[in-house]
């Protein structure tokens, strides 16, 4: 379980760190902060968004599930207002970038977990 964390943890800092590079609104700088941005998003993703996504599941059913990419988008945004907070660099222009960078951390950790298993 531990090692299963791990791996998921590498593949969530590698997956923001391809988002930064490509997404031209999303800036994050140095490597602490991308290991604690992705600990946050992890976080974030563990007991926010089931909440999230709990009470928009009627919005999902209607849309057929392509409301979970705003939902994403919104996480993802989530975890930027989080890490300035803690005073990461890690900042999102606006809910297009963070909708775009979601795409690729969602595409990306997916090519690495089945790169991986």
């Amino acid at each position: 379980m531990i090692k299963r964390s791990l791996i998921r943890f590498f593949i969530n800092a590698a997956a923001i760190y391809v988002a930064a590079r490509l997404v031209p609104g999303i800036h994050l700088v140095g490597w602490d902060a991308i290991l604690l941005v992705a600990i946050i998003f992890g976080l974030v993703n563990a007991f926010i968004k089931p909440l999230v996504s709990l009470v928009t599941c009627l919005i999902q059913v209607i849309t057929f599930g392509l409301f979970t990419l705003v939902i994403n988008a919104g996480m993802l945004y989530f975890t930027a207002w989080l890490a300035q907070r803690f005073g990461l660099v890690f900042s999102i222009d606006n809910f297009l970038s963070a909708f775009l960078g979601a795409l690729i951390v969602g595409l990306t950790s997916f090519i690495l977990s089945k790169i991986i298993k």
